[in-house]
């Protein structure tokens, strides 16, 4: 399986849905900040997405950082297409923008009235809605501190993979399994919540692929905001990621280093999109 097939499918989806429209749009601005990427395209929706510090490592070097990024200086008034074509480039930086723009063109569509199929819900966390499974075992892929904060008041039976497990406090390093034991334990899980980086590295296909047809499977993060069928098609129920609603104040937060913190309730809410 191509690991982009999630992201194909869903520009696939987008250019059938908005059609001609995306020769009419451009890219406004666009901002990398230390947590979050994101843009404002020129219809005046944005989009954003989880910024991959820890994928470029070399960037701390000036002249590495002009390679990480070839294109700064010119990433407005860009074509969406060449945009959408970054969406399966090996820089990670120029991907990490492209999501961005991709999820900025689902919340054009949902704009237009049209009947998706499927339950939008803005200003409500997934985590706090998850059906946490009293008799089974809960995964989370990546350090979803919100959804383990959860787990560890309830006493459930979890796991937590993590590539990096210096984000894990003690008390969650307890549950901790590296990443390398996906094969082994996503197999079983109940509950599966996934953050939506492994969209951005195409780890989520196979994510999906180890799953059981059961389980209850959220994914969740800013990068996880767009068109869902994809994902749906695959066993998500939801996913949990972020509506801009002000762009031009969300990309002056997150270039000065904002998070969630500081932008949800006033330039972006959080969005649930659930599968019925």
């Amino acid at each position: 399986m191509n690991n982009n097939i999630l992201i194909r499918e869903t520009v696939e989806l987008v250019e059938q849905k908005l059609g001609s429209l995306l020769d009419e749009l451009s890219v406004e601005r666009a901002v990398f900040g230390l947590f979050f990427s994101g843009v404002k395209l020129s219809n005046g929706f944005g989009g954003v997405a989880f910024t991959p510090i820890k994928e470029i490592p070399a960037a701390v070097c000036c002249p590495s950082s002009a390679q990480a990024m070839p294109l700064s200086g010119k990433l407005t008034d860009r074509p969406i297409r060449q945009y959408l074509e970054d969406l399966f480039s090996s820089n990670i930086l120029k991907k990490a923008l492209a999501l961005s723009v991709l999820n900025a063109l689902s919340a054009t569509y949902w704009q237009t009235g049209s009947a998706p199929g499927y339950e939008i819900v803005t200003g409500k966390d997934a985590f706090d809605e998850a059906t946490i499974p009293e008799n089974g075992l809960t995964v989370v892929i990546g350090a979803l501190v919100p959804m383990l904060k959860r787990l560890l008041k309830k006493g459930a039976d979890f796991r937590v993979l993590e590539q990096d497990p210096s984000t894990l406090k003690p008390t969650e390093l307890t549950h901790f399994l590296p990443a390398e034991k996906a094969a082994e334990i996503v197999p079983k899980a109940d509950l599966l919540v996934i953050t939506g980086v492994t969209i951005l590295n195409d780890t989520l296909p196979d994510l999906l692929r180890m799953s059981k047809p059961e389980a209850e499977i959220i994914v969740s993060g800013p990068t996880a905001s767009m068109l869902p069928d994809a994902f749906f098609k695959r066993g998500v129920n939801v996913l949990a990621g972020i509506m801009v609603t002000s762009p031009d104040a969300l990309l002056d937060l997150i270039s000065e280093a904002g998070s969630g913190y500081h932008f949800f309730g006033k330039s972006a809410e959080r969005v649930i999109i659930r599968n019925k």
